[in-house]
């Protein structure tokens, strides 16, 4: 069975799409009476408020047709902003150069937060891996023990 970000990720993606834009990141949480669900959207050039609005209306239609969350919900439709998420593998591979922020669901050398270079983005014998560059040492993070990623906004 597919998660309520899944199903949504498929509801929005045409959408957007159509729409000249991308879609960045979808996030579903159970708050206490209702479902928190947040859009992250962009296009190059960046999206305006009516952008938002006119895809917060189009985008709950279809979730209220497909009962997507069960029950009351509140969405949120934005630009991913300057510290950007990073969730896909085209978003790795898009960002190598790029300074990031991760956090992690296990510690490497005793520590869960690290603002890197992300150097690359490859295939390991295990799954995704990011080449990353913290303190002047190259670390191989596997993938799956990224909890969030987010471009580092320098000025």
């Amino acid at each position: 069975m597919q998660s309520h970000e899944e199903q949504i990720r498929q509801l929005a993606e045409p959408l957007l799409s159509s729409e000249g834009m991308e879609l960045v990141l979808v996030e579903c949480l159970k708050m206490q009476s209702r479902w928190l669900v947040r859009i992250y959207m962009d296009r190059e050039g960046g999206v305006t408020v009516d952008d938002c609005a006119r895809i917060s209306n189009q985008l709950g239609d279809l979730l209220d047709v497909h009962d997507v969350p069960p029950g009351p919900y509140t969405l949120e439709v934005s630009s991913p902003g300057l510290d950007r998420p990073l969730d896909r593998d085209r978003d790795f591979l898009k960002y190598r150069g790029s300074r990031i922020r991760l956090r992690l669901g296990e510690k490497i050398e005793g520590r869960r937060n690290f603002c890197v270079d992300l150097l690359d983005y490859e295939d390991g014998s295990d799954g995704k891996v990011l080449v990353v560059q913290a303190d002047g040492r190259t670390f191989r993070i596997p993938r799956r023990a990224v909890v969030k990623a987010n471009l580092e906004y320098t000025l």
